[in-house]
């Protein structure tokens, strides 16, 4: 969707995309699981969309794994990728108890917890499992406003829409250059911030560095750094898929205040181990196809960094 252009369109467009963007979600589970395995074939058969790059990471991240049991993993993952796009739909136009019955939040105690002792909280995801459902689910399940950062999508129609469809249960989507704005402005308020932190920072942005899946990788420390500024706890959310439509979701804290001056990369260091034990658990969960290790430690020591980006460039959904 990232590639379409809005330029040149006809008065009509915008309502043709509503209206076929709304149709999608009125198909059913099955026929969007048909389609999932026609994009799966495409994408992983015919054009090998980025696939030479995952077989690479994988074979860095699992060098104990033989060459069979990884080019499973891929295959499995590309499958997962192509029914969250269409799964993704579907949840768009799905009531609250529907999204209950196909995501089950194991423990939501964790969370409303801190919200019921008038207490902000920091939620880190990642692009593993169904991301797509997390905001909608926990909005539905939580009853209180989750306020998710992402990357607003080229085509205004389509951007519309998918904003909509995850403010439908009290998620709020914040386009990433408005996030500081807002967390300023909302600071003195009890609220909850969701954000996919796995993303790769650009090389002139500040980061942390660890040994992740066997390899140097690079982390945004904002993360860190927001649950400073709130005094938040910070939680690590967890997704795995029970089968085919269906996943379980698991809340586990990763820290809690009093935070000293090292907290930030104290944060996103326990964030990246709780990942990487998700991903050794489950590796086909994980979006093998997202260029995480797009550089190396060295060429990025070569670079100057630029602090003004560290909190805004880094929360951008995918």
């Amino acid at each position: 969707m990232r590639g379409l252009e809005s330029r040149h369109e006809s008065p009509a467009y915008p309502i043709l995309m509503q209206l076929l963007l709304k149709a999608l979600t009125r198909i059913p589970m099955p026929l969007l699981h048909a389609g999932a395995w026609v994009i799966y074939f495409v994408a992983f058969r015919v054009v090998r969309w980025r696939r030479a790059r995952a077989e690479h990471d994988l074979a860095n991240a699992f060098p104990e794994k033989i060459a069979a049991e990884r080019a499973r993993i891929l295959k499995r993952a590309y499958r997962n990728l192509a029914d969250g796009m269409m799964e993704a739909f579907w949840g768009y136009g799905a009531s609250a108890q529907a999204l209950k019955r196909r995501v089950a939040i194991e423990n939501p105690e964790v969370v409303t917890h801190f919200w019921k002792e008038g207490r902000s909280v920091v939620l880190l995801a990642a692009h593993y499992g169904n991301w797509e459902w997390l905001l909608l689910t926990a909005g539905a399940q939580f009853g209180f406003p989750i306020e998710a950062v992402y990357q607003p999508l080229r085509v205004p129609t389509v951007d519309a829409f998918v904003r909509e469809a995850r403010s439908r249960f009290g998620g709020k989507p914040i386009p990433h250059k408005e996030f500081i704005y807002t967390l300023m402005s909302r600071a003195s308020q009890t609220r909850a911030y969701a954000l996919i932190a796995d993303q790769t920072p650009r090389q002139e942005d500040p980061k942390h560095w660890t040994r992740f899946l066997n390899q140097d990788t690079a982390f945004f420390k904002g993360a860190g750094r927001i649950a400073q500024f709130l005094d938040a706890p910070v939680l690590f959310v967890s997704m795995h898929r029970v089968r085919r439509g269906y996943y379980t979701a698991r809340l586990s804290v990763l820290a809690e205040p009093p935070y000293d001056e090292r907290a930030d990369t104290l944060i996103v260091e326990r964030y990246a181990r709780a990942l990487e034990e998700a991903i050794r658990e489950h590796p086909a969960e994980w979006l093998w196809v997202q260029k995480k290790w797009k550089y190396t430690k060295q060429s990025a020591a070569q670079t100057r960094p630029k602090e003004k980006h560290a909190a805004t460039a880094e929360f951008s959904d995918t």
